[in-house]
């Protein structure tokens, strides 16, 4: 089953085709949590709905396993993303 997913491979990596790439799935099911960030939707990422980024479930899966770019959460939403998986990590 296919479910959705925030890339957070940093850039430099993605320029060189890797064939892994770190993900953190998405889920509607809004939770007060601090190691998830709530993005709402926009004409830009692609949700109908409001969804958690859930940062405590990073996992690397293989770039053959992600089928398509759906949107784009932006810059800031990413920062916070990238951030809440440092807190979670102990970075």
């Amino acid at each position: 089953m296919r479910r959705p997913a925030v890339v957070v491979t940093a850039e430099r990596i993605l320029r060189g085709e890797p064939n892994v790439v770190q993900v953190v799935p998405l889920t509607r099911t809004i939770r007060d949590s601090g190691s998830e960030v709530v993005v709402e939707p926009d004409p830009h990422n692609g949700l109908s709905a409001a969804s958690a980024v859930q940062c405590q479930h990073i996992r690397s899966v293989a770039t053959t396993r992600v089928s398509a770019r759906v949107g784009n959460v932006g810059p800031a939403a990413l920062r916070q993303i990238r951030s809440t998986i440092a807190i979670v990590i102990d970075a």
